[in-house]
């Protein structure tokens, strides 16, 4: 487990729109990067951010990293907002 917080990691709407795409499946930077109005070099570091968080993870294939939601990254921040609902 990462001891970084998802809640910070997903403040940024840039994130949360990453988060969006990736929702949908596995991309490629070059393809979430085509999707924002950042650099591929953003992408990346928001990437980085969401992989430190645990909300994200990377599979290679061949010389290409795919990134896809990592569904029990979200389980901390369930939990904390299940307390309110309880």
């Amino acid at each position: 487990m990462t001891n970084a917080d998802p809640f910070t990691a997903i403040a940024d709407p840039n994130r949360r729109h990453i988060l969006e795409d990736l929702r949908r499946g596995a991309k490629t930077v070059n393809d979430l990067a085509s999707r924002l109005p950042i650099s591929r070099p953003a992408v990346s570091q928001h990437l980085k951010a969401l992989l430190d968080a645990g909300l994200v993870e990377v599979t290679a294939e061949g010389t290409r990293r795919f990134y896809s939601v990592r569904k029990p990254g979200f389980d901390r921040m369930n939990i904390w907002l299940d307390q309110f609902w309880s």
